[in-house]
């Protein structure tokens, strides 16, 4: 091998150059015996044997001639564009937002209570959730209580279902509501407490179906607006009376420019029967108008021609005028009103406002000959909201309740014989400091001048109501109420009144006064988690047994609480 070659071959000449060295080494010569002798010091260096370790070692030799050189390969293409010479300022592409997580919603509840006076509630809402275009849900409520008097107990129940679909061109919307009310007529004259030993049980049935249908609003100035709207009852109490009523609604709007042309329109059917009664009261509504709306102002004229048929037959018109005038936006506006109807009055109506009614009510419609109302309203700042209104009408034959003569704990139904006068004010209030705190008031005061009667039977002259609502903080909310009204009159028969009922026999009857109350109620919540909360509820913190109708006290002071649970 070559490299063994190359070692013997150093090492020959290393040898070599050695023995050459000690060839030349010449003899001294000799001196004179008086110089001293000579010493010399020779150092042999031996020759270097590199050693290699065996990882390093090279099996072969590499080829020193590979040249090789690496090409790379490259692929062009030439485009031919045009040379563009702009000088404008290119328009900015705004970035898009990172698109924000959508909230959990919770819109479903349920929720039970009980506590004092057999107080019972069980309560809930469910809806199908976020869908902008169709929306359904469910709502179904229980509430009873019981007083210390006999049988001085009712309860309540309700089940309603909707829904609504929102198209391209129209909206549709359902509803259907089914109501059960359970009381006894438990009156307690306290002159005579004997005469009512054993109250009679009363149940009203309702059960009521409702379609709409809207298009949907544009912004075309000269688009043509519509919608129509039937709704339909079923009312039946736990004796012999039945009432059903059809209603079909509805509207055609033109607009040109700031003008509107439209007409109005409604049919209503209605059928009352008891033992000894059958009424059909319907009515015809035409309504045609020309409406105007510009910068400010709204104004709103048309008539209101109104047919009667059925049981009776009469026909009407009256005046249908509105105006809204923007003072201040957002902080002023007065408006005005001027109209008349034909009020259809049921026993539906008659009872949700007291359930006490006798058998064989008669049935008749009342007539709202003028009306003229005038005010203002608008926000005095963020969170602060006004309505002041000033009415005058004239009502001609305007129901009354009064207490039966042959059932004392009964209320018979008459009409004022002629035209009452009406005139009231009403204001409302609203302040919302922030989302922690909310209050509303409300107030109405009245005065009646009647026809034929010398009283406006159970009117009061003064009512008040009034919502507080504060958040302490996230957790914990507390709300009161107050109902607040003044004293009423109530008739009572010394003999029996004449039949049918047309005026007032003076000397056979006497006037009651019914006295003023005022009720007070707190409540209070505590949020557990986004899911389960506490609340609880005082009514009538003041105890009082007052008395909306002549014989009947409300409960006492109560109080009851539950759970509620969201999802």
């Amino acid at each position: 091998m070559r490299l063994s070659k190359l070692i013997y071959t150093t090492l020959f000449f290393i040898a070599a150059g050695t023995l050459n060295t000690n060839a030349q080494d010449k003899k001294p010569v000799e001196k004179k015996t008086e110089e001293k002798a000579v010493t010399e010091e020779i150092e042999v260096v031996r020759p270097y044997k590199p050693v290699l370790a065996e990882a390093v070692k090279l099996r072969r030799s590499p080829d020193l001639n590979d040249v090789k050189t690496y090409k790379a390969k490259f692929n062009y293409s030439l485009t031919d564009r045009k040379l563009e010479l702009n000088s404008d300022i290119n328009k900015l592409q705004a970035q898009q937002v990172a698109a924000e997580k959508e909230a959990m919603l919770i819109n479903n509840y349920v929720k039970g209570a009980f506590g004092s006076s057999a107080t019972s509630l069980l309560e809930g809402y469910l809806n199908i959730g976020r869908d902008e275009a169709l929306q359904a849900g469910a709502f179904f409520k229980h509430f009873g209580q019981s007083g210390s008097l006999n049988k001085q107990s009712a309860n309540q129940q309700q089940l309603s279902v909707f829904g609504r679909s929102i198209g391209d061109e129209v909206t549709l919307s359902g509803r259907l509501n089914f109501q059960r009310n359970r009381l006894f007529f438990y009156g307690i004259d306290k002159n005579n407490p004997t005469l009512n030993p054993n109250p009679e049980k009363q149940t009203f049935n309702f059960l009521e179906a409702e379609g709409e249908l809207v298009n949907k609003f544009t912004d075309d100035p000269d688009a043509l607006s519509y919608a129509a709207k039937m709704n339909g009852y079923i009312w039946s109490d736990a004796y012999d009376a039945k009432e059903s009523s059809i209603v079909l609604n509805g509207y055609v709007n033109k607009r040109i420019s700031s003008f509107n042309l439209g007409f109005a329109g409604s049919v209503e059917f209605g059928s009352t029967k008891d033992a000894l009664t059958d009424v059909g009261n319907n009515l015809l509504r035409l309504n045609p108008y020309i409406k105007l709306q510009a910068s400010g102002v709204k104004i709103n004229a048309g008539i209101n021609f109104v047919q009667e048929f059925g049981t009776a037959s009469s026909s009407r018109i009256f005046p249908a005028v509105t105006a809204d005038f923007t003072l201040i936006p957002d902080y002023l506006e007065i408006f005005g009103e001027l109209k008349g109807d034909v009020n259809r009055n049921s026993l539906k109506q008659l009872t949700d406002e007291n359930p006490f009614l006798n058998n064989n009510i008669a049935i008749k419609n009342s007539v709202e000959k003028l009306s003229i109302s005038g005010g203002i309203k608008g926000n005095g700042g963020p969170g602060f909201g006004y309505k002041a209104r000033f009415y005058h009408k004239q009502i001609e034959d305007m129901p009354l309740f009064v207490n039966s003569f042959a059932n004392f704990n009964k209320f018979d139904v008459i009409y004022d014989f002629g035209t009452m006068k009406q005139t009231g004010i009403e204001g409302e209030l609203s302040v919302q400091v922030s989302d922690a705190l909310k209050w509303t008031g409300k107030l109405n005061i009245e005065d009646y001048k009647p026809a034929a009667e010398t009283q406006s039977w159970f009117k009061p002259q003064m009512r008040l109501s009034s919502d507080l609502m504060y958040a302490i903080n996230k957790k914990i909310t507390i709300n009161a109420a107050v109902a607040l009204q003044d004293d009423s009159k109530a008739k009572v028969y010394t003999a029996a009144p004449a039949s049918p009922y047309l005026v007032p026999d003076l000397a056979n009857e006497t006037v009651v006064t019914v006295k003023g109350f005022v009720d007070l109620g707190v409540g209070a919540s505590y949020k557990i988690n986004n899911k389960f909360s506490a609340f609880a509820r005082a009514n009538n913190l003041l105890n009082t047994r007052y008395s909306k109708y002549l014989h009947y006290e409300a409960i006492g002071f109560n109080i009851f609480g539950g759970i509620a649970y969201s999802f």
